[in-house]
């Protein structure tokens, strides 16, 4: 006897149906854990995606991670290793809700007047952004105000002053090249002050405040890269990107 078979069992059905703008909407609306929207962009340190989630399982029912990869960022998770997971296995990862990349942005519907749009509900979802890696390719777009795909345009969007979504998010970001980053750090970047509860001294789960700047740059350090030159370049570590993750998001008790 055949069984009876529904789009239920289709793996292509259940991530439309994860990456559906009014799954974004209801998660927003309902849920109570932070979102975090985690994205990357094209360099070998995508690889480290999987680690970055894996180290912040430990927040199970209090962290909500959506993924957004460029179509450069796709290519270095493919299952060529063990380190280098398929994008479709990011989904049974902890804590991770969704993944998206550029084909999500516009379909699978054309879009038409009185619709959400997909770059928008993400920046109203997301309570930090995480580039990690950023590219050089990316960070020229950024500074140059373009968006020519998902990553670029929910940046492009995000609420700088928390005048739309009236609360002020940042963006993280972790280079992982050999160019200038000024625009980011100085001119963009967050100024930073600790709001203290008790009158002096301070502790490490002091409040982080800025009066301005939406950008924060996790500087890169000095190794050898992937390229086989030894020097600036690489992304922080992981340790290090997920503790800037975990204060920001107050997710450190």
């Amino acid at each position: 006897m055949l069984s009876f078979i529904t789009n239920k069992h289709d793996p292509h059905y259940i991530r439309q149906r994860a990456n559906s703008l009014e799954n974004i909407t209801a998660a927003r609306q309902s849920s109570e854990r932070k979102h975090l929207l985690l994205a990357a962009s094209g360099s070998v340190a995508t690889i480290k995606i999987p680690e970055i989630i894996k180290s912040l399982s430990k927040y199970e029912g209090k962290l909500s991670i959506r993924i957004v990869l460029t179509s450069s960022a796709r290519h270095f998770l493919g299952g060529q290793s063990a380190e280098q997971p398929t994008v479709s296995s990011l989904m049974h990862m902890p804590n991770v809700e969704a993944v998206y990349d550029d084909a999500d942005e516009w379909g699978p519907q054309p879009w038409k007047r009185g619709a959400s749009i997909l770059h928008i509900e993400l920046r109203r979802w997301a309570d930090m952004m995480v580039v990690a890696p950023l590219s050089a390719n990316t960070l020229a777009k950024i500074v140059n105000g373009m968006s020519d795909n998902l990553l670029t345009s929910v940046i492009r969007a995000w609420d700088t002053d928390g005048g739309i979504d009236q609360k002020r998010k940042v963006i993280a970001v972790a280079p992982a090249m050999n160019s200038q980053i000024r625009v980011l750090a100085e001119d963009w970047g967050v100024k930073e002050s600790v709001a203290r509860e008790g009158a002096e001294g301070s502790t490490p789960n002091d409040e982080l405040s800025e009066s301005e700047g939406w950008f924060q740059v996790i500087k890169p350090i000095s190794k050898t890269l992937a390229c086989g030159d030894t020097g600036d370049g690489a992304m922080a570590t992981v340790d290090t990107i997920c503790k800037v993750i975990e204060a920001r998001m107050g997710l450190v008790e």
